[in-house]
């Protein structure tokens, strides 16, 4: 395990910025002009702006005309995907996996996984993103990715059944060895795929690993209507009474998707709502024409926490929560045909402390306060698509885009400075990322990674 960036030290100071408040309840606020006092990678106090610098400050962000958010979080995400992006457009679910996405991904070199990795990172930079969940193969190349970009991830290893018992203990030791690595910046999920592609067997073991080593599972579940009615069919239970009776819902679960749950596993999931989480991408399903979209109302209600992701970039084509978090203020709002449900500001809790909360980081990150992790994105609202503002906290959900992004402070360190990336070779990473594509976009070989048919 390595970690070219060196931990947060001194103190950042951003300064005369408005501050979005996010609040675990209730409406969301604009602190105007205010200066952040960032001390060894985490927030010590949010003040009105205008006070002398402390005298070992050592950096200082200008923050004027500003507005700084809590860091988007992407709470389901395969990043190395990048590399298909466009690569797999118009086809059903079925021809996506099969005579796409799964026989390229049998081309992966672990380098390819890195390279598609930092891609993903330098792009989630830009777009505000300061922390994602992801679901991949070879991760350790991803955490050495996030750890050379200065990012924050939750990493889990995706696993088959069909990969044998040396690649269940691959993931073990790789959760053993990176788990608050990269001076904490790494977490680490274990990362069955899906009750379809993990036996039971794997699963209630994969559980009692977790509860072992204090760790979470991140796992597709109930992706849609159609799965639920294949498990019905095939076993006589949900998706979700799987997790339930192999222990996934007790180590505490990420759930991808979850747009094939049923009323039935609501109180299942219920059981354990403090530690279960469903993270919403409805992009792809939209692209792939399948409906219902996740329950939020459901899930809510349930006490589950909701979170947005984007999914790859081979079905999302951006790693941009900004898109992603407006449409589920707009497909939630048609879903359940009332326009004052999924308001602006429960669409940004759930974008920041929904995110955090389903990482199990709510005690970092999700909110720009004393004590939380100084994840901190600077927004220009002031673009003719925003103007006149008459309120940030609609902008931001339905005007904004990833471009009116200007600084990003991950753990205390600028990540990026007014829109110029530091920690990112643009040119030198885009040359090897294009230098790839060809040979992982060739599927005549006929290999696939698996066959799908859940």
């Amino acid at each position: 395990m390595s970690d070219r960036t060196p931990p947060s030290s001194g103190r950042l100071l951003v300064r005369g910025c408005d501050v979005l408040r996010v609040p675990p309840e209730s409406e969301c606020e604009i602190l105007p002009a205010r200066d952040i006092v960032v001390a060894d990678g985490v927030i010590e106090e949010v003040r009105p702006t205008g006070a002398v610098p402390d005298a070992d400050t050592v950096e200082v962000v200008d923050g004027r005309g500003l507005l700084a958010v809590p860091g988007l979080v992407n709470a389901h995400t395969h990043s190395p995907m990048v590399l298909m992006r466009g690569a797999a457009e118009d086809v059903t679910v079925e021809g996506w996996f099969n005579e796409r996405v799964w026989p390229m991904e049998s081309n992966l070199t672990p380098a390819d996984v890195r390279a598609g990795a930092r891609l993903a990172c330098a792009e989630m930079i830009r777009c505000g993103v300061t922390t994602f969940a992801d679901h991949y193969f070879f991760p350790e190349q991803i955490a050495e990715a996030v750890a050379e970009t200065g990012l924050r991830a939750d990493i889990a290893p995706t696993y088959f059944s069909s990969g044998g018992e040396a690649a269940l203990e691959d993931t073990v030791k790789f959760a053993e060895a990176w788990h608050r690595g990269a001076d904490g910046r790494v977490t680490v999920s274990l990362g069955p795929h899906a009750p379809y592609t993990v036996d039971d067997g794997d699963l209630r073991t994969l559980a009692g690993h977790a509860r072992r080593l204090g760790l979470r599972m991140h796992i597709h579940a109930a992706e849609h209507l159609e799965q639920t009615g294949s498990s019905l069919e095939r076993r006589g239970i949900t998706p979700i009474r799987v997790l339930h009776e192999t222990g996934v819902l007790q180590a505490g679960a990420l759930i991808a998707h979850g747009c094939g749950i049923v009323d039935d596993d609501l109180p299942l999931l219920a059981e354990f709502a403090g530690t279960t989480a469903v993270a919403c991408c409805p992009k792809v399903y939209l692209k792939h024409a399948l409906s219902p979209l996740t329950p939020v109302r459901d899930l809510l209600a349930a006490g589950v926490t909701v979170a947005v992701g984007t999914d790859g970039a081979a079905g999302h084509n951006t790693l941009d929560v900004w898109e992603a978090l407006r449409l589920v203020a707009l497909t939630q709002k048609q879903a359940v045909r009332d326009a004052t449900w999924m308001t602006v500001s429960d669409t940004l809790r759930m974008a920041m402390r929904g995110g955090a909360r389903a990482l199990g980081l709510q005690k970092e990150i999700g909110a720009l306060e004393p004590g939380m992790r100084a994840d901190i994105v600077l927004t220009d609202l002031s673009g003719l698509h925003c103007r006149p503002l008459h309120d940030p906290r609609a902008a931001l959900v339905y005007s904004a885009r990833a471009s009116d992004v200007r600084t990003v402070v991950v753990d205390g360190r600028v990540l990026m400075r007014d829109g110029r990336l530091l920690t990112v070779d643009v040119p030198e990473l885009l040359a090897e990322a294009d230098a790839r594509v060809a040979r992982i976009l060739d599927t005549s070989h006929g290999r696939t990674v698996q066959h799908y048919d859940p």
